[in-house]
């Protein structure tokens, strides 16, 4: 374990493990199969790299794109680890060599694609090599059930027969029940264990507004964000282009990306985005998967998805790096009605139903008054409990309500004096009074309610209609051109008065902007972001492999004065302070010069995440026995778990900020030595203060005296 830890310092720069990366990882290294379903951004990747550093033999990840796998290679060499990738992409000459590498043991992590490794010579010689781990990474690829199902992964099935005794990770950021459980029915771990985390994505900030003109609105948010990263999702590749080049003659460095451009065009695209030459891509859902960009900033569908799966699995590309981030949709029935249209389409009746079903479950979604967290979280089956998740329009933008009864009985009354025959904007016509040629034909200009509904707009009377719906007083039937029907609740509100309460009509909706953090150095962040582009740029790696912005955020706080500084900030490995440290320092110290700047030297190291996660449930469960007195031994007991786990549990709860009281379990001079060896040898390694300190001291002991000195650090 504590050689894990080690690791984890020296080739990541970080010094505790997100929820549930600890127990996966020592699932790999006990060689056992495991399922791992974990958002995007909560550490996917660390769970089969870190392990692949310490099984005896090469760890293989099966990946799905090109992109994908360079960026990881890219990142692992960065940080001192020896991997590489075989793929199309090289030539006959570089795979002959790497596969020399591989063949001399030279190779901790080998990243492929599924169809390269059912290649038949490819499979012998793999036979050849000493395998400790295979990872399949966006696994969700295997079902027929996923959003993403490609062919190639299902034939991933024939590992356990072709390599007994090596075990499989499985990896995917979003997955359903029913395609969770066809993972592994597939690929027969159904021994391993299963490592479910959280979907929520507590920096991401969900809103969803009525589609007007989407290009002003696109604007409006764009204003004061020039040099953030950003993705705008398009359903057709025409307003791909139109969309990326209006933006671009208001100034703005944006590319297109989809199917129709040529394979070079869309490889060169994605690869400016990437290396920061251009901030926004504008693109089709051709575009995303296996994109390794941290600081992307936004996330704005210009369009409606299809399904909240593939929204989820959209947005999770914003805000990778933990940081605060922004999830826009513009949502219209129009949309709605073109996506019906190519679902009827399709021949196959039971992917009409499919796809029909889950436009069913995005249009709830988009309509509803209710947390857009606690909706999405329901859909993964996950409960969120929190009254107001404080990072989603419902719960930030609170929707005013009046007593809209006069206006519900107008609508009602206009569905069925037109016969419950016409679709919403039909009868919003007749509302306002619209002498267009079809109300003329039906002569519905002659009904009672023609144009009595003048005094709102045709959004309003969308929003007032749509709620309506919501609340049982009228009804959508039909799949491709629906149409409005009364519904069972109506007769009270036509016929005995009931009164009825609507969102109260605004007619301009401002999109709100949330700051990615703004407790850091602007100046020095950005003096730093071009340091590092040229860095990335001379190297020909994405700037991100450099450091993340997380990194030097963390600079632009703590104004690191020397080398050992430097090496305290999170994400700053041996490899990287070796590399990079003596410019960014320069840099760094420069400014501080010029800005008279007095620099405090940081004595210990701590990794401060930018959003507090919440404590995962076992270190909770951990946590309130402690509090009930009992003892650490006590515990592990009680629930079955080993001391060290316990002890992990107690560390991370110290760092999270919790009383966690050490008189009780250790002696206080113990302490008292513990701290001033860990101030004298200031060193982030374990092993050489267990080594200072004797055989008296256990690793576990060291590790919560040095968690409490971090707190104490923290709070100076």
């Amino acid at each position: 374990m504590i050689i894990m830890y080690d690791i984890l310092q020296k080739y990541f720069g970080y010094t505790s493990f997100y929820p549930l990366q600890e127990e996966i990882i020592n699932e790999a290294l006990s060689r056992r199969d495991v399922f791992v379903l974990m958002p995007t951004g909560g550490g996917k990747s660390l769970c089969y790299q870190l392990p692949a550093m310490l099984l005896d033999g090469l760890t293989i990840v099966i990946s799905p794109l090109i992109a994908l796998m360079k960026d990881q290679v890219d990142g692992l060499l960065a940080d001192g680890i020896p991997a590489t990738l075989i793929n199309s992409s090289l030539t006959y000459s570089e795979i002959e060599a790497r596969r020399r590498s591989l063949a001399n043991n030279e190779v901790r992590i080998l990243y492929i694609a599924p169809e390269r490794l059912v290649m038949p010579e490819f499979l012998q010689f793999l036979q050849g090599l000493k395998i400790a781990l295979f990872a399949i990474d966006e696994s969700h690829c295997i079902s027929e059930w996923g959003h993403d199902f490609r062919p190639e992964y299902r034939q991933l099935n024939m590992l356990k027969e072709r390599f007994p005794g090596v075990p499989i990770m499985a990896l995917t950021a979003t997955a359903t029940a029913v395609v969770q459980e066809d993972i592994i029915k597939q690929l027969k771990i159904a021994d391993g264990k299963t490592f479910k985390a959280s979907f929520n994505r507590k920096n991401l900030y969900y809103q969803i507004r009525p589609k007007e003109n989407p290009y002003q609105q696109l604007l409006r948010y764009l204003d004061g964000k020039k040099t953030d990263s950003g993705i705008i999702y398009c359903q057709s590749r025409k307003t791909v282009e139109n969309v990326a080049g209006s933006l671009k003659s208001e100034g703005y460095r944006a590319l297109p990306y989809h199917a129709g451009l040529p394979s070079e065009a869309r490889s060169e695209n994605q690869e400016r985005f990437i290396r920061d030459d251009v901030e926004i891509i504008v693109a089709t859902i051709a575009f995303g998967m296996g994109i390794d960009k941290p600081n992307v900033r936004y996330v704005v569908h210009y369009d409606l998805p299809k399904s909240i799966e593939g929204y989820y699995q959209e947005t999770g590309r914003a805000g990778r790096d933990g940081l605060k981030s922004d999830c826009i949709l513009f949502f219209s029935y129009g949309d709605k009605y073109k996506i019906e249209h190519f679902i009827k389409q399709k021949e196959d009746e039971n992917e009409r139903e499919v796809a029909y079903k889950q436009l069913r479950e995005l249009t709830n979604y988009c309509e509803g008054n209710v947390c857009r967290r606690k909706m999405l979280l329901a859909y993964f089956g996950e409960v969120f409990s929190e009254q107001n998740c404080g990072a989603c329009d419902i719960c930030l933008e609170p929707k005013e309500l009046f007593e809209g009864t006069v206006a519900a009985q107008k609508a009602l009354s206009c569905i069925y004096r037109v016969g419950e025959r016409f679709g919403v904007n039909y009868v919003i016509d007749v509302l306002l009074g619209s002498k267009n040629q079809k109300v003329l034909q039906n002569h519905h200009d002659e009904i009672k309610t023609f144009g009595v509904g003048k005094e709102y707009s045709k959004i309003q009377w969308q929003t007032f209609i749509r709620e309506l719906v919501q609340l049982g007083y009228a009804r959508l039937e039909g799949d491709e051109y629906p149409i409005l029907k009364l519904g069972e609740k109506s007769r009270q509100v036509l016929m005995q008065n009931e009164k009825v309460f609507l969102t109260k009509p605004v007619e301009k909706h401002i999109i709100q902007k949330v700051a990615a953090g703004d407790n850091y150095d602007r100046v020095l962040f950005d003096r730093l972001r071009a340091l590092r582009k040229a860095a990335a740029d001379k190297e020909g790696v994405p700037p991100y492999v450099i450091f993340h912005d997380t990194s030097l955020k963390e600079m632009s706080i703590r104004y690191p004065g020397s080398l050992a500084d430097l090496r305290k900030i999170g994400g700053v490995g041996e490899m990287k302070l070796k590399k990079y440290g003596d410019a960014f320092l320069r840099e760094i110290l420069n400014y501080c010069t010029q800005q008279g700047i007095k620099q405090k030297p940081n004595t210990l190291k701590y990794q401060e995440a930018p959003i507090k996660q919440q404590k995962s449930l076992t270190a909770q469960v951990t946590f309130d026995l402690y509090k009930q007195g009992l003892s650490l031994q006590q515990i592990a007991a009680r629930r079955g778990l080993a001391p060290s786990t316990i002890y992990s549990h107690l560390e991370k709860l110290i760092l999270e900020g919790e009383a966690v009281v050490l008189d009780n379990l250790m002696d206080s001079k113990k302490q008292q030595h513990i701290k001033q060896v860990c101030l004298e040898m200031d060193t982030e390694l374990l092993t050489p203060l267990k080594e200072k300190l004797g055989e008296d001291y256990s690793y576990e002991e060291i590790r919560l005296v040095r968690a409490q000195l971090i707190m104490e650090e923290r709070n100076d």
